[in-house]
């Protein structure tokens, strides 16, 4: 019988990272603060694209991957040619630096401190792309899935699925992590008592960097924080509640600020809403099913992008092994249905879109490939252009 990563948490064979684990991390000691100085410089930077890849056999996944891979992207072929690898322990999520110059990866871990203990890796990028490692913290969290850069730079805001928090970490001057400054374990919801299985699946910062949004797939709600930039604390604001079952997993904000959308994973359906930036609150527009008409296999939707022109939103679905893509009603921020194209591989657990939105990428992770689409300006339909085998692939991020 096989069984996915969110059976094999229930299990309870994941916990939090432990003091071992703190006293490791402190004891690495700051980097040289060089790394974040300038922006990167070298050519051909815009087809760059990074894969984290699960690493190790964690029970529910046999993991193939060997860290982070820095990948060109061909722009006439859609191929991805590897430029350097470096060793990370399964780096299930991915992150950049507004300089361009650090990534940062989750890492669903068993080897640092006292295993089994999960972590978080700030990694150098050097002119030619390779990565270095800069540092690794506790994530103090158990299966550390999901990460964000504050648009400042100043903080890393990660999310713990098992241990069902969010952790803030400041960033120091050289692009390594400094110690948390604000954990704080996703908040009792008001109006009753607290449902079981809290698991904090991503965290976004809004746009303009007030606040915190994170997606509680054991919770059916949407968490807003404010984030105090003084003292990298999360304070809680409000929340959207879900209907029950739905399983909100991702995230992402339209180009213009006003309007977010949330992938709900279980329910297999895309939550529209209205962002009003001042208040910090979010206003149901529409849900619409990620899947097509007649189909009765499981639901079980993973990732979402807002093209950068705003004008269509893509979602990835599990099991179907599908890209929805959705027209964007430019005034109301609504969806309506373009079409589905096959991902042409297993378990597409991410997507990413090229900062030009010319290209979408599909991390199929069952299959260990990477789909390369073309996008069509005009109609945001997908040309599948190349499938590359990459082992274990559950992260895309193009260079910046």
């Amino acid at each position: 019988m096989s069984i996915n990563r969110r059976q094999w948490l229930q299990l309870g064979l994941l916990t939090t990272a432990g003091p071992a684990l703190a006293a490791s991390a402190a004891a690495q000691g700051p980097a040289p603060a060089t790394a974040c100085a300038t922006p990167p410089a070298a050519a051909g930077a815009a087809s760059r694209v990074y894969v984290g890849g699960y690493t190790s056999d964690l029970g529910w996944i046999q993991g193939r991957a060997r860290g982070v891979a820095a990948c060109r992207l061909d722009p006439v072929s859609g191929r991805l040619v590897v430029l350097a690898e470096v060793a990370a322990d399964n780096p299930s999520y991915l992150a950049l630096h507004p300089c361009g110059r650090v990534l940062y990866a989750t890492n669903e871990s068993t080897r640092f401190g006292s295993p089994p203990d999960h972590s978080l890796s700030a990694f150098s990028i050097a002119a030619d792309g390779s990565l270095a490692l800069l540092n690794r913290v506790p994530s103090l969290g158990g299966a550390p899935c999901h990460l964000c850069v504050h648009p400042t730079g100043r903080f890393v805001l990660s999310a713990n699925y098992s241990g069902g928090n969010v952790v803030v970490h400041p960033v120091n001057p050289d692009g390594s992590l400094a110690p948390a400054s604000d954990n704080t374990a996703t908040r009792r919801p008001s109006g009753g008592p607290h449902p079981p299985g809290r698991h904090a699946h991503s965290i976004n910062i809004a746009p303009g960097g007030s606040f915190a949004l994170g997606c509680d797939l054991g919770l059916d709600r949407v968490l807003v924080h404010r984030l105090d930039l003084g003292s990298g604390q999360l304070v809680a604001h409000g929340e959207a509640r879900m209907a029950a079952g739905s399983g909100p997993r991702h995230l992402a904000f339209h180009p213009n600020g006003r309007f977010a959308y949330v992938i709900n994973e279980l329910a297999g359906t895309i939550s529209a809403f209205a962002w009003d930036p001042a208040q910090g609150t979010l206003t149901d527009l529409q849900t619409v099913s990620t899947l097509p008409v007649g189909y009765s296999g499981r639901k079980w939707a993973a990732d979402i992008r807002v093209h950068p022109s705003g004008r269509f939103v893509y979602g990835s679905n599990r099991a179907h092994d599908s890209i929805a893509i959705f027209g964007v009603d430019a005034a109301t921020g609504r969806l309506s249905l373009v079409g589905h194209e096959p991902t042409r591989g297993r378990t597409p657990r991410n997507i990413a879109l090229s900062p030009a939105g010319d290209w979408l990428l599909a991390a199929n992770q069952d299959s260990s490939s990477i789909t390369t689409f073309r996008i069509d300006p005009a109609t945001g339909t997908l040309r599948h252009l190349a499938t590359n085998d990459v082992p274990t692939p559950v992260c895309i991020k193009f260079a910046v």
